[in-house]
Order: structure tokens, then sequence, then C-alpha cells
């Protein structure tokens, strides 16, 4: 028969917590992002020969690639995963398509308007200069060998800009496979590429869905309870859940990805289910709130363990398979629901449990 942990000084409780948070935390500037937020190219190669990666990460270097090269032994044989982060050249191209299309409409209505105004001609020959300059420099980049000052009508030019954009993509790409080409012998591969303007897309939707998660969480537990210490406790599982998390992803080097990023969503639900499930037994079950509490912890481990039981599981395949995917999800789940333990049983169990005492 396992104690009620509450009895005595429950306070105490929280002191491992805290302290796996505050760990955490210190830890947080180094977690790694991944190609879907911090823009690059993934390829993943089907090897029909062992691969010396760090002969390949070097041969990138010295091409100008900042990569990462890791060989492994998958489902389908010899694998390896070459991730690299973008160039300047990506950067730059990115940049110049923004500022393109910024000016395209503007030099559009500002040529109607000099074919009927000839006062309008002296600005529209000003931003139509600046929009060539954007298409030249990035046909300087594609390695174009084009003037955009040839291409009066602006729906070819806006065409040929488009064309060489994907070039700039296309000779990345080319450039980075001949370099793995001559170091890796494989049968078949994949690449994934994210622009840096899709990556900061990406950042932007996370953090407006992680915002607006907190707050709706927040409001619903507080209309429930209409109290704030409920409420605040919430919040605090939710973020102590995230941070551990992510204090694991760094410590352990897993990437903040799409589907680790997924993995963390889910935590915050999970959070609340366990929060609820505390809350409602301490404020609304009559009896001692300790016991209430220490019954409400059991149902919650029970539920935490079984959870966790199940992303083993996925881990386990993980490692087999040695599918990505896998990894960060059930990673990242298993830190979020043993931090999860030790942070809504350790301190919003304290938070609910002494605010239940001292109302009496």
């Amino acid at each position: 028969m396992i104690p009620n942990i509450y009895k005595g000084d429950y306070r105490l409780l929280a002191i491992f917590p805290l302290a796996m948070i505050l760990v955490s935390l210190f830890l947080l500037p180094n977690v790694h992002f991944g190609v879907d937020f911090r823009g690059g190219t993934l390829v993943t190669l089907q090897l029909t020969e062992d691969l010396d990666a760090s002969a390949l990460e070097e041969s990138l270097a010295e091409q100008g690639f900042d990569a990462q090269v890791r060989a492994y032994e998958g489902s389908m044989g010899k694998m390896a995963e070459v991730e690299i982060s973008q160039t300047d050249d990506m950067f730059e191209a990115d940049s110049l398509k923004e500022g393109f299309n910024s000016l395209l409409e503007e030099v559009a209505i500002l040529e109607a308007n000099s074919n009927e105004d000839a006062s309008s001609m002296a600005e529209y020959e000003s931003k139509r200069a600046e929009l060539d300059s954007n298409a030249n420099r990035l046909f300087e980049i594609a390695s174009i060998n084009e003037k955009a000052e040839t291409y009066t009508n602006l729906n070819q030019l806006k065409k040929r800009f488009s064309e060489a954009y994907l070039e700039v993509y296309s000779l990345h790409t080319k450039k980075i496979m001949d370099a793995i080409s001559e170091h890796a012998q494989y049968t078949s591969y994949s690449t994934e590429t994210v622009s840096p303007a899709l990556s900061l897309h990406f950042i932007d939707q996370a953090g407006t869905v992680v915002l607006y998660s907190a707050i709706v969480s927040v409001l619903l537990v507080f209309f429930f309870f209409r109290a704030p210490v409920p409420s605040a406790a919430v919040l605090v599982g939710a973020f102590s859940d995230i941070v551990i998390a992510l204090g694991a992803m760094s410590l352990f080097g897993i990437p903040l990805s799409l589907p680790s990023f997924a993995a963390l969503l889910m935590l915050v639900g999970f959070s609340l289910d366990t929060d609820i499930l505390l809350t409602m037994r301490i404020l609304k079950r009559r009896g001692d709130p300790r016991e209430n509490a220490f019954d409400a912890m059991k149902t919650g481990m029970t539920m935490s363990i079984t959870a966790m039981v199940a992303f083993f599981a996925l881990f386990v395949l993980a490692m087999l398979t040695h599918i990505s995917t896998y990894y960060e999800i059930s990673a990242v789940a298993l830190a979020g629901l043993i931090g999860d333990l030790f942070a809504t049983w350790g301190i919003n169990a304290v938070m609910v449990l002494y605010y239940k005492e001292k109302r009496g």
C-alpha cells in the first residue's frame, strides 16, 4: 500500500519539480531547431555500402554547407540522413522574392498611369529600375545570363523571375547531391527543402497555436471553478510540462520539428486532463482534501503510466526502424509525461491543496 504523500508538510513535494523546471530553463537556449522551423534541406539516402559521415560533413563544409550527417541501419538496409542549414544565397533569394512581389503590383499601376499621364513616368521608371535590380540579382544567383530590362512585359518578367527562383533551389540541391555522390554509394534518395519564409511561417503559426491554447485553457478552467488559483495551477501545469519536455529535447539532442511540436501540443492536452481531475477531486468532493488529492493522484498516475507504456512501445519501434518521426514524437511525449508526473502531483496539487485548506 502506497502511503499518502500529502500527509505532513506536502509543500516539500514542490522542491524536486521546481528544480527540474529550473534546469530545463537553463537548457532551453540549446534546443536545436529542425529543418521545419529553421529552414534547410534534408536528404535521405538508401545506401549500398557504409558511409563515412565525418568525411561527408567535411566535404559539404568545403562547399559552404553547414551539414549534419547521420548514418544508421534501418528496416530497408543501410540509410543516411543529411541535414543542411539554409545558405546565404537561399536567404537572399527569399528576400529578393518578397521585395519583387511587393513592388510588382505598384509598378504595374504606375505603368498604366504613365501611359495616360506623362507626369507619372519618372516615378514609374524609378520603381521599374528597383524591380529590375531585384530580378537581376536573382538571375545572378541562379546563374542565368539575362537582364530584366529586356522584358518589357511585366507578366513575362514575373514568370521568368519565378523560374529563376526555382532554379536557385534546383542548383542548391544539385550542388549538395554532387558533394554527397563523391562519398556515398546509394540506390535512391529523397530531398525535403523548407525555405526561410516557410520556416518563419511555421514558427509564427506554432506561436499562435500555443498562445491561443493557453488562453482558452485558462478561461475554461476559470469558468468552471470561478477561482484564480486553480486557473493559475492549470497554466503552471501546462507550462511545466512544455518546459521540462523542451529541456529533455535540448539534453538529448531532439530537434524541434513539426512532429515534436505536435507531441508538445499533445502534452498540453494531457496536462489539462490531469489538472482538471486533480482540481475537481480536491475542490468539489467532500471529505479530507489530502485524501482526495491522494485519490486523484492514484487515478492520474494510472492514466500517465498507461500513456507512457504506449509511447515507450513507439519509442522502441523507432529505435528498431530508425524512423525519425516516431522517435521525435515518442521521446518528447515520454519526457513530457515524466515531467507531468512531478509537476502535476508536486506543484499543481500543492497549489490547489494549499488553496483549499486556507479557505477552510
